[in-house]
């Protein structure tokens, strides 16, 4: 736990609070209906949730593999990059992911209504599964760190392609440069096939990783540090 730097550390701090406070407090107050982040059009949306909807998460799992990730790779990149660049990059991509989320999400409700702004008490679908899907956009909140998460594992495979990594189920080392767009072919196949009871916001995983790639080619790799690796 020592090579753990210090804004990777107060990430997973924040985050655990966050989690457990969920939990706690849920008698008291609904953490989620307030720092998850809602449709922009939605009557729940706040102007702080998309910040806040990076720090929340559903389920231990959710928050343990995204954590884990976090503790895996996030030190790597704040060692190379420092402090102040790897959390605006943290920031940033989840800011992306949900920018692409939401532009989903428009274009879904203006094919629906024939506008992206709507009252629903005055929308006219009738379409059962169209409603549905109005509801699920306006009253669904998405949560979690994955959006950055995705942002972080992009940046990895770009900044240290040939270092091997283990993964689940393969016995053998692969490098990063090979895993890493599996992984994303993967998320895109799945975002699009929109497979029923799929609740995972896949496109706020792709959008994180698009504004990885983007900012990773900005900032063009000036620091040397871990180059070794490569």
């Amino acid at each position: 736990m020592n090579n753990i730097t210090p804004v990777v550390k107060n990430l997973l701090i924040i985050n655990v609070i966050f989690f457990i406070a969920t939990y706690i407090l849920r008698q008291q107050i609904d953490l989620e209906q307030y720092l998850s982040v809602f449709y922009f059009d939605s009557p729940f949306f706040k102007v702080w949730q998309p910040i806040t909807y990076m720090f929340m998460h559903g389920s231990v799992t959710h928050i343990f593999f995204n954590m884990f990730a976090l503790y895996s790779f996030g030190s790597i990149l704040e060692a190379h990059w420092g402090g102040k660049r790897f959390i605006n990059f943290y920031l940033i991509t989840g800011l992306g992911a949900l920018a692409l989320q939401w532009g989903v999400q428009a274009f879904e409700v203006y094919q629906l209504t024939g506008s992206v702004f709507n009252n629903l008490s005055t929308l006219s679908v009738t379409d059962v599964a169209d409603v549905k899907t109005l509801q699920q956009i306006y009253f669904g909140p998405m949560v979690g760190a994955s959006g950055a998460i995705f942002g972080l594992l992009v940046a990895f495979a770009m900044l240290y392609p040939n270092l091997e990594m283990y993964i689940m189920f393969i016995p053998v080392p692969v490098k990063a440069k090979y895993i890493i767009p599996v992984y994303i072919v993967i998320e895109l196949f799945l975002g699009v096939a929109r497979f029923e009871g799929d609740s995972i916001a896949h496109f706020a995983h792709l959008g994180g990783a698009l504004i990885g790639f983007i900012l990773v080619k900005i900032w063009k790799n000036k620091n040397t540090y871990y180059d070794y690796y490569d």
